[in-house]
């Protein structure tokens, strides 16, 4: 990939201006006169882009080296997020004057450590980036008060800011907030915990043995990488940007798909450590691989996903996601499905998460009381059964009544017991 396009993030390119094509992406890479061929492509998204050509920009998307350059990404990126024509920048006129969001300290202190690897830039232009970042971030959290700031926001953010710019991004992280991500800016990490236990059920679809190999492990290695929509991770700008292209492009639970197939690259490397090794596993899984052959990857999360659909995979994985799931809701990721819904829908899986922790906390307690209550469960059981039998005008002792029964358990409580 050249990286000379994507290294300045807000270079432009001279582009030759040659009349546009919409050819299939295949036939566009040329090997015998790349050039020419880039130049073809560039031309095919941007007439892609004009006629809001989804199918077509998701072709380019996911094809060798993507949307190319940030110039195309700019155009194409919103039409992705679908930001580029329902939200006017008034939405955000008047943001300083709404309550400060509760996670806003947290939200300065992640900026602050921004901009570790890219741009490359004198100090002062890096001072800039960091209070563009900063105002971009709390002016969706205040205009959406309820979403919850989680650490690794700031590195997706950075990568939309440095692409779009400013202006252009502040839609656009709204949208991919609510639209993509809406699950991880919940109050509890436990929906994102779910959405990672679909990478050992891909992984028992495409290599069982593989996936024995690693059946101890929990795969929490994949929460940071997936969290951050792997912007923490990857270190090259040309990387991040082309890896969004895909990203972007596609539904949210590719993202998944996309981790699962870094871990099949990896067999090899994985089946030499042993697995009663699990804390070896665990750290090499946490890191991803140095360098990355991106095409490749996107390529096999591509066939990963049309081989083995969610909704068919093994474990039980795809019922256990949430209906008010991200993951679910944005299956088809450029519906028409407004701001409003995806809120109701975040407001619906939060009552889901406080019935949930109301349930297990109510199971803990149980458990841990198990004695008394069943002594208290038996007693109330009794009282009532009295009740109703001396209601029906039965003068015969109550414990007549439960004489079959206690033969009945003496003969089944040695066989419950074993």
């Amino acid at each position: 990939m050249d990286d000379s396009s994507t290294t300045q993030p807000e270079g432009t390119l001279n582009e030759k201006q040659e009349t546009p094509r919409n050819d299939p992406p295949g036939k566009l890479l040329d090997p015998d006169n790349e050039d020419i061929a880039r130049s073809k492509k560039e031309e095919a998204i941007r007439k892609a882009c004009d006629l809001r050509d989804l199918d077509a920009l998701v072709s380019y998307a996911t094809s060798q080296g993507g949307l190319l350059n940030d110039d195309l990404r700019r155009s194409a990126w919103p039409i992705f997020l679908r930001s580029d024509r329902d939200v006017q920048d008034s939405d955000f006129a008047s943001w300083e004057d709404l309550p400060s969001h509760e996670d806003e300290d947290q939200v300065q202190l992640d900026v602050n450590r921004s901009f570790v690897y890219y741009p490359q830039c004198a100090e002062d232009e890096l001072l800039l980036k960091k209070d563009e970042l900063s105002i971009l971030i709390r002016r969706v959290l205040r205009k959406y008060p309820m979403l919850c700031y989680f650490q690794g926001y700031h590195d997706i953010v950075q990568v939309l800011l440095l692409v779009l710019g400013e202006k252009e991004a502040a839609p656009a992280v709204t949208n991919i907030s609510l639209f993509r991500i809406r699950d991880y800016m919940l109050p509890s990490l436990s929906p994102a915990l779910k959405h990672l236990q679909l990478i050992p059920a891909i992984i028992e679809k495409a290599d069982p043995a593989l996936r024995e190999h690693l059946g101890g492990i929990k795969p929490f290695f994949a929460l940071a990488a997936t969290l951050t929509l792997y912007a923490h991770d990857i270190q090259e700008y040309s990387d991040i940007a082309r890896l969004f292209d895909f990203l972007l492009a596609m539904e949210p639970v590719v993202s998944i798909y996309l981790f699962a197939a870094i871990i099949l690259s990896r067999k090899k490397e994985l089946l030499e450590i042993p697995a009663d090794e699990p804390e070896m596993l665990h750290f090499t899984l946490s890191k991803l691989p140095h360098p990355l052959d991106l095409d490749s990857l996107i390529s096999n999360a591509v066939q990963l996903f049309n081989d083995y659909p969610p909704e068919l995979l093994p474990f039980g994985a795809w019922r256990r996601i949430s209906q008010h799931s991200v993951l679910k809701s944005s299956r088809d990721p450029f519906n028409k499905q407004t701001r409003d819904e995806a809120i109701r829908l975040f407001e619906k899986q939060i009552r889901q998460l406080h019935n949930e922790e109301l349930r297990e906390k109510a199971l803990t307690f149980l458990w841990h009381h198990r004695r008394t209550v069943g002594s208290v469960a038996v007693a109330i059981f009794i009282g009532a059964m009295s009740i109703w039998i001396r209601k029906r005008g039965l003068d015969t002792p109550l414990w007549s009544y439960f004489a079959g029964l206690k033969a009945t358990f003496r003969k089944w409580l040695p066989m419950i017991s074993m």
